[in-house]
């Protein structure tokens, strides 16, 4: 799974949940695979970044962004190429993802979350 993805992924569909973000992440497994950078789409995903969701993934994968966004990241190529790295290089093989509200554990196995619920949470 890749830590873009995880920016995207929330719990809200278990019953009482009202935000179900950002999960906790748990690496138990992770792997670097390098892709080419592309400043302009990391330039374009910037809006859609939970920020604070991202540097608690970047310190749980070992790289270092500032606690907010810089005002002139656009010209900022240093912070660009972490996040492309965090973002997109980054591969979570094994581990957990946790609900913030209700503490249910979703499983990531072989690079994939499974965020299925049972009947009676949803």
């Amino acid at each position: 799974m890749k830590l873009l993805t995880y920016n995207f992924l929330t719990s809200k569909c278990i019953r009482g949940v009202k935000v179900g973000h950002p999960l906790k992440l748990n690496i138990v497994e992770k792997k670097v695979i390098n892709a080419d950078f592309n400043s302009e789409f990391i330039t374009r995903m910037l809006p859609r970044l939970d920020w604070g969701a991202i540097c608690t993934a970047a310190t749980n994968v070992g790289s270092d962004i500032p606690s907010s966004m810089p005002a002139d990241i656009q010209n900022d190529a240093e912070t660009l190429q972490k996040l492309h790295h965090i973002l997109l290089e980054v591969d979570v093989v094994e581990g957990t993802l946790e609900c913030p509200e209700t503490g249910r554990i979703f499983p990531i196995n072989n690079g994939v979350p499974n965020m299925l619920l049972n009947e009676d949470e949803v």
